[in-house]
């Protein structure tokens, strides 16, 4: 009865908490972004004691002050929860519609959480909404439970993670980001790991975007619903929010990991240790503003002019290439297009067999000295490995000319 009777006055607080700062938002930070948003490069007063600003395309660091301290991260800790969970959806390991079962130690976390209970069954779709949408504990541990068997072998999941992407100051001590001795970040590490979720799993905008839903309870006692209400409400703050998550403890301050995408620029800004929740999305407005006031969209739509190659040791001397329709980079403060420098690279032996949609080569792009990336160079057919008969009639038509 209890429950029940919380459980009704947390929906109740959560609708109310969307009004206001609904309310907030429209009259408030909103304001602030579009009045700010419009070319100015001085990124002006950042409070916040660390953050990063960051291209995703390229990981290029457009900003960054105090980002490789090592701090709590509070919930932002979630992004490699779900970094995990999408790749193990990626690997076949799982999948959106499988039943992720609560354990006991999942349902016992507190903080943010969506109240459930031993024993109750969700599909992991709905669970990776509670995680992105209401910022839940309890999803987060239950979700790693379902891939790694327990939380703690999750943990080495994430710490192991970390090493691949290269955060150096990352320390990995639970899948929800409650406070725990040792468990720390820099902003640095967050971007790293927030660019590899968004640049290879941009499904997570079909979450991460949402600002309100709902799951459906189902326990023992029957059903009930239980709405989540978005608690990134920078949302509503940001002119091309996309994201990502939010985090706030006692020790971690507040924290957060801000995507926003405008003409198909998409950037990533970290703030960690903010004062207070104004601060932080403040900070986070100033950083984007300045990023985008960097930031110029390139398009190359004739990647490469010739339509074939020379090959070694094939039925033919030739084979036919292909190119993406178009390339797409971002050039930086001062960067034209007209100065992008384009450079091909195949691979230093051609020979056959190759087969249809192999990749032969790349064009690489370059403002100056910088590297903005690449397109791939297919092979648009199969060309088979000379054999006798082939060769003996090549000698022939050298010999003859015919």
């Amino acid at each position: 009865m209890f429950r029940k009777m919380y459980r009704m006055r947390a929906a109740v607080l959560m609708l109310c908490v969307y009004i206001v700062t609904s309310l907030l938002s429209a009259i408030g930070i909103c304001a602030y972004a579009e009045e700010n948003s419009g070319g100015d490069s001085q990124i002006g007063d950042i409070s916040s004691p660390s953050c990063i600003l960051v291209e995703a395309s390229t990981g290029q660091v457009l900003y960054e002050n105090n980002c490789d301290v090592a701090m709590a991260p509070a919930s932002v800790t979630k992004i490699m929860t779900l970094l995990l969970t999408f790749e193990a959806i990626d690997k076949g390991q799982i999948s959106l519609e499988d039943i992720v079962t609560v354990s006991e130690h999942a349902a016992s976390m507190g903080g943010s959480q969506c109240f459930f209970e031993s024993g109750e069954e969700q599909t992991v779709e709905d669970m990776i909404k509670c995680i992105i949408i209401a910022s839940g504990n309890d999803a987060a541990v239950a979700m790693a439970e379902k891939i790694a068997g327990s939380e703690e072998a999750f943990v080495r999941l994430m710490n192991k993670k970390a090493t691949e992407l290269g955060m150096k100051d990352a320390c990995f001590k639970n899948a929800c980001g409650l406070d725990a001795e040792g468990h720390k970040m820099s902003a640095r590490d967050i971007s790293l790991m927030s660019r590899e979720l968004i640049t290879k799993y941009p499904d997570i905008f079909n979450y991460s975007g949402i600002w309100m839903d709902s799951i459906i309870h189902k326990t023992r006692r029957g059903e009930s619903r239980f709405d989540l209400v978005n608690t990134n409400k920078f949302l509503n703050m940001y002119t091309g929010a996309t994201g990502l998550k939010t985090g706030f403890t006692n020790t971690a301050k507040y924290c957060m990991s801000a995507t926003a995408d405008r003409d198909g620029i998409q950037l990533i800004a970290v703030i960690m240790g903010a004062e207070t929740k104004d601060i932080r999305n403040k900070d986070a407005c100033r950083l984007l503003d300045y990023g985008y006031s960097l930031c110029q969209k390139y398009t190359d739509n004739n990647v490469i002019e010739e339509d074939k190659i020379s090959i070694d040791k094939g039925t033919s001397s030739y084979v036919t290439i292909k190119t993406d329709s178009q390339f797409d980079g971002i050039l930086l403060n001062g960067e034209k297009a007209e100065d992008v420098i384009k450079k091909v690279e195949f691979s230093d032996d051609l020979c056959a067999p190759i087969k249809k949609d192999d990749e032969l080569g790349r064009m690489s792009y370059y403002a100056g000295d910088r590297y903005i990336g690449s397109a791939k160079i297919y092979a648009a057919e199969d060309i088979d490995s000379m054999n006798i008969k082939y060769a003996f009639l090549k000698v022939l038509r050298v010999q003859f000319q015919y």
